[in-house]
């Protein structure tokens, strides 16, 4: 069978998932009477929750005798890391651009490493039937964006289509029939060449690990494109690092493939099609799986460096072990290793005491998203503030650096870019109106000034700006950045709060707490309306006395709690403070620096 390679490309919430789900429908991979989830490439719950794609997932589809397997990859750019390995998997890559919106920062930065690595562009201007979209503006929005790419004349010209994922067509012109998706599958048939590593099906077994899988019942399993000859279980290979160092020799124990949703045990892996090997041990992404005789492995994309680092502790807190059954630090230990196992952009490493445990990822989300699992698993957990990761070079001190793309109503702009260039120490790069009372601000910020500004940039724009970021580079050490200007209110009292004591605690600051809820000494329970910390009694009720009060009581009305997510109360804490994590609860609370604790941290923050 005739094949074809193709990577879905897409920034959060332009539709990328949804148009999968329309290609499986009408490519008759389902039953007509199978009952199948909406977005069902995200099998993930957090995924369904979020609506974001966290889990590069490939999928298959037949369409007039030919075979097209399609990667469905992450939209975040904490995420980033799969990208960029599975696009040495495809041969083409399907760029879907929300007309309204236009081309994002997501898209910038993985368009770019296609077109780096020659891959032939189709575009997909998806949700023209929304009411401010811009069709021909985004068209030529991102003809501009690879022009500036370096993209080769070839690319330059792209084939595009307009489509609506939710409804299920695509058409080349924009006042097409709109009936279904046959013009994006033509399309795909004439534009995308099929592998040319289906040639070299005579020679030996080379295939090179793009992502890697733990299955409960076979254990370790590697995808990726086969470079060259054939395999079948029972295949005796060997696994090669990028150095060209051997691993390991092992035999296949199973030979997968995509159909539809689900992979299928086949006969063999043949040259050009995307296949999944289970049976060995130590091999991991980047690494070549090839026939013995194979001397030199493939070359793999160097897995990027992470940029912040968290520390997992266990929970100490008076609560501890309420909630949760996975409390040990042992069982924290094997949890985190098995993870950095099977997702290669995180990294873990022990502290001195071995209570504790410094993981390092690529952003604020994907630390999130892997605390959010644990929670889920019964795990709990004590979080230190994210720390920026430095690199020195030449004996200069260099930062990580990202691109901010903020859209804003334009009275808010001042703020913004104040917020930004100064406090943040920011660069300005660029700034321009985006339509609708609307402004498009770009900025260069150091990854340090972002911590904790999300919920700052809410509240400033008044929950109507957009903020996207991606890892732009390394510049020098830009010196200290203020952090969090409020103090914090701490309880010094262990029980259960009183509405009474909370009433009076209002005028404050904001409170993080309702009443009848459990607090211990040193607990945060709220946000200091100035810039110090105060300790206060959340458990004083109000004085009973014998005498009739002359009128009625005033009724206790308080103000809804402020109820912070994981990833808004990671960043909101500051050095001195932890995130304490359980099955049921999230908390805020002090804790005390040790010396070598605060050199460290010093040192880190220059």
């Amino acid at each position: 069978m005739d094949i074809r390679n193709i990577a879905i490309i897409a920034h959060v919430d332009h539709g990328k998932t949804t148009m999968v789900d329309q290609l499986l429908k009408q490519s008759g991979s389902f039953r007509d009477n199978q009952t199948v989830a909406e977005r069902a490439m995200d099998s993930n719950d957090i995924e369904r929750e979020r609506g974001i794609t966290i889990l590069a997932k490939a999928t298959s589809v037949e369409w007039k005798g030919t075979r097209i397997n399609i990667v469905d990859t992450p939209g975040h750019a904490d995420f980033g890391g799969e990208v960029e390995r599975i696009l040495s998997m495809v041969d083409g890559v399907c760029l879907l651009v929300d007309a309204a919106e236009g081309p994002m920062p997501q898209t910038k930065f993985v368009t770019s490493k296609a077109l780096a690595l020659g891959l032939r562009p189709i575009v997909v201007l998806n949700k023209v039937d929304k009411p401010a979209a811009e069709p021909d503006h985004t068209l030529n929005e991102v003809f501009d964006l690879f022009a500036n790419l370096g993209a080769n004349d070839e690319q330059l010209d792209f084939p595009h289509v307009y489509a609506s994922g939710i409804g299920g067509w695509a058409d080349g012109t924009l006042d097409g029939p709109r009936k279904d998706l046959s013009a994006l599958f033509d399309l795909i048939l004439r534009h995308v060449p099929p592998p040319a590593q289906m040639a070299r099906r005579d020679e030996p077994f080379r295939m090179l690990a793009t992502t890697l899988g733990l299955d409960p019942f076979i254990g370790r399993i590697l995808t990726g494109r086969v470079e060259s000859g054939t395999a079948r279980a029972g295949d005796t290979l060997k696994a090669l690092s990028r150095d060209g160092e051997r691993l390991e020799q092992f035999r296949v124990s199973k030979v997968l493939a995509f159909r539809g949703l689900t992979q299928t045990t086949i006969d063999q892996a043949v040259a050009g099609d995307i296949v999944t090997l289970a049976g060995m041990s130590r091999a991991t992404v980047a690494d070549t799986l090839c026939a013995p005789e194979v001397d030199s492995p493939l070359p793999a994309q160097p897995i990027d460096p992470p940029t912040i680092s968290v520390t997992f502790g266990i929970n100490d807190s008076p609560l501890a072990g309420r909630d949760g059954n996975k409390v040990q630090s042992r069982v924290i230990r094997e949890r985190l290793l098995r993870e950095a196992e099977s997702n290669v952009a995180i990294r873990v490493e022990d502290t001195p005491g071995g209570e504790a445990f410094v993981v390092s990822g690529r952003g604020e989300l994907q630390m999130g998203v892997l605390i959010e699992n644990m929670r889920r698993e019964g795990f709990e957990l004590s979080i230190s503030r994210p720390r920026v990761i430095f690199r020195e070079e030449g004996g200069e001190r260099l930062e990580p650096i990202e691109e901010v793309i903020v859209d804003v109503d334009d009275e808010y702009t001042g703020t913004v870019i104040d917020k930004l260039t100064g406090t943040r120490k920011g660069d300005l790069v660029e700034m321009r109106p985006a339509g609708h009372g609307k402004t498009r601000i770009v900025a260069h910020v150091p990854s340090r000034g972002l911590i904790g500004y999300h919920g700052e940039f809410l509240t400033d724009t008044r929950g109507n700006g957009v903020l996207n970021r991606i890892f732009h580079g390394w510049a020098p050490y830009k010196g200290p950045i203020i952090g969090r200007r409020q103090g914090v209110l701490i309880s010094m009292e262990d029980g259960v709060s009183v509405a009474y004591a909370l009433w009076n605690l209002e005028e404050r600051g904001r409170l993080f707490i309702g009443a009848q809820e459990q607090v211990y000494q040193g607990m945060i329970i709220g946000e200091h309306s100035r810039d110090n910390d105060l300790e206060v009694n959340p458990l004083k009720g109000k004085k009973l006395t014998n005498v009739r009060a002359s009128g009625t009581d005033e009724a206790v009305r308080l103000t809804p709690p402020v109820r912070m997510s994981l990833e808004e109360a990671i960043a909101y804490i500051d050095d001195d403070e932890l995130v304490e994590v359980t099955p049921k609860a999230i908390r805020l609370r002090k804790r005390h620096l040790d010396p070598h604790e605060r050199k460290r941290q010093a040192r880190s923050e220059g």
